[in-house]
């Protein structure tokens, strides 16, 4: 795999700037989705969890159902839809929260975005986060369509920039009943901003120059590139934050093989140009609560969306030391979800 200068993903979030950071040429990121489980339903410690598929126009959507102990597909069960975070796929910590939700009674759905994991979609590895807010859609459509999901009580909950689309889609997707996030991400916001908020968003057009060129590029035959969503291990020129996530992306504490760490370069200027809280103070009304660590770099998002969301039933839940990636698996998810199922109990 040959490199070339260029820009990291993560980089973006951090400064904004293209200089000297490596960027993948993967000829290989071009292949088709990566394989579905042949297993189509096993056991996920107390829960029962089944693969499954649903369309997306003309793509087909790789998912997992979670069923509670001692489901009985005659009764009607609340459902949540848990969407992951821009670089993971449903098998990690997306399931992890799908999984623990199931063990407090709801059907749950993690799902593979458009272009990413065991779905389809081509090109490989768009990341087009207005179209993700699609893909929800369609999750909430297949889940309407069990018999036995009650379509009056239907959740959603999004991770990290899961949360971003998951807030923009539940202002026009009515179905979505209550929501939660947990360290919430506004790529959109991110993107511009940098991953602490402080950057300069007029930074960004240099980027954005390149993205360009790279764009009119393969318009006229030249190879994709592709960029990667978390740093090397032990770059400790990234944020904590980020570092923390290459910690969980690329060792075995939660690195998956679906999970390929890479996007299309030219995903940036869909990632820039996506406001994921815009509009929230009023389309937002369902019943919101937030979890989000008070060592997050990311804390800020969260924040912004508490005091701008329209719900009038609202709640910003800080867990005392936790970072960004600490609710992702460990003490810091079951303190979430512990927070969380009561939650869903209540407004669904």
């Amino acid at each position: 795999m040959s490199k070339i200068t260029g820009l990291s993903r993560r980089q973006i979030l951090l400064s904004s700037s293209i200089v000297s950071v490596g960027v993948l040429l993967a000829g290989a990121a071009s292949a088709a989705p990566a394989p579905q489980s042949a297993v189509t339903s096993t056991q996920a410690g107390k829960v029962a969890v089944s693969n499954v598929e649903f369309k997306k126009n003309d793509i087909t959507l790789a998912g997992n159902v979670y069923y509670p102990k001692g489901f009985n597909r005659n009764q009607k069960y609340a459902a949540i839809v848990v969407v992951h975070p821009g670089g993971g796929v449903k098998e990690q910590t997306a399931g992890l929260y799908a999984r623990k939700l199931a063990e407090e009674g709801f059907v749950t759905l993690a799902f593979d975005a458009a272009h990413q994991g065991a779905s389809g979609g081509m090109p490989r590895f768009v990341d087009d986060p207005m179209k993700r807010v699609g893909d929800i859609y369609s999750a909430v459509d297949y889940l309407v369509s069990l018999p036995y999901v009650d379509a009056e009580r239907i959740g959603a909950l999004g991770v990290c920039a899961g949360s971003g689309t998951t807030v923009k889609a539940a202002m026009t997707e009515r179905r979505i009943k209550a929501l939660g996030t947990v360290s919430a991400v506004d790529v959109g916001a991110a993107t511009r901003k940098g991953w602490d908020g402080k950057a300069a968003e007029s930074a960004l057009i240099e980027t954005l120059d390149a993205v360009a060129k790279q764009r009119s590029a393969e318009a006229t035959g030249a190879a994709p590139v592709y960029v990667n969503y978390v740093p090397k291990i032990g770059d400790t020129t990234a944020p904590r934050d980020l570092q923390e996530a290459a910690d969980y992306y690329l060792t075995p504490r939660g690195q998956h093989p679906n999970s390929t760490n890479q996007m299309l370069m030219t995903s940036i200027s869909t990632l820039a140009s996506f406001t994921g809280f815009e509009g929230a103070e009023t389309f937002l009304t369902q019943p919101l609560l937030m979890v989000a660590g008070s060592e997050a770099g990311s804390l800020w998002h969260s924040q912004e969306l508490h005091a701008k969301a329209a719900s009038e039933a609202k709640e910003l839940f800080i867990i005392d030391g936790a970072t960004h990636m600490d609710l992702y698996d460990g003490d810091g998810s079951s303190i979430a979800a512990r927070k969380l199922a009561p939650f869903f109990k209540s407004n669904l």
